[in-house]
């Protein structure tokens, strides 16, 4: 099982396991920190542009996640798991509000989530420049079956 990690930056330095695993559909989390330094990790959708080296994830303005990230340089990660497979991206987070950046994630989050979200007046983007990934995308092989042993 090959693993993947290490400084990254924007470009194909990805393996086609880690860009295939973040193209596929996964619930995703988002670790931030509070003001006292203690992490917040909530579930969010990602979708990553590896050749930008950017991650973004749409949500409220409201946010206790976008509150958060208002920290000039706030460095954030993002994580996906499914069974033994798992990816990480880390970088720096950056609150967007333009209309158009806002409209290209959504139609980024619609694309990878098979579901356009409504439109919502208080939604933002968190953008994420990568400079750091790691994970171990590669399928496992099915377990091994156990063989019944008698102990008559």
């Amino acid at each position: 099982m090959r693993k993947v990690w290490g400084e990254m930056a924007a470009g194909s330095q990805y393996s086609q396991e880690f860009l295939a695993f973040w193209g596929e559909r996964h619930l995703c989390t988002l670790t931030t920190l509070r003001s006292d330094g203690t992490p917040h990790v909530v579930p969010v959708g990602v979708t990553f542009d590896a050749e930008a080296g950017i991650a973004r994830i749409i949500t409220r303005k409201t946010s206790k996640k976008v509150a958060n990230i208002a920290v000039p340089g706030a460095r954030v990660a993002v994580c996906q798991v499914d069974g033994g497979r798992w990816a990480t991206l880390e970088g720096t987070a950056e609150v967007r509000t333009e209309a158009a950046l806002i409209g290209d994630a959504v139609s980024r989050y619609a694309e990878r989530y098979g579901r356009t979200p409504g439109p919502d007046p208080e939604r933002v983007v968190i953008e994420i420049s990568i400079d750091r990934s790691m994970g171990q995308t590669l399928q496992r092989q099915a377990p091994r079956t156990a063989t019944a042993v008698s102990t008559t």
